[in-house]
């Protein structure tokens, strides 16, 4: 299996690769792997296939109904 050395890494990208490899309980080199898969080997789906699969899961869910309040509420959640 061939082998990569990445060079000149920048830190905030190395401390995110890392802090992402704990979070997943993966070496640092399983992670770059496993980020770099998702990336370059990623699926491409086309927009179609997209919403087919958004109106599949929103008919799952049912109607469903928010009032201004609501909506309010959940644009506030989080905002300190």
């Amino acid at each position: 299996m061939p082998s990569l050395t990445i060079k000149n890494v920048p830190d905030d990208l190395y401390s995110a690769l890392k802090r992402s490899a704990e979070e997943n309980h993966r070496s640092l080199n399983s992670q770059v792997i496993f980020s770099l898969n998702n990336t370059v080997l990623a699926k491409k789906v086309s927009p179609e296939e997209r919403l087919k699969r958004v109106r599949s899961l929103r008919k799952d869910l049912g109607p469903q109904r928010f009032d201004a309040d609501e909506i309010q509420a959940a644009i506030d959640e989080g905002r300190p």
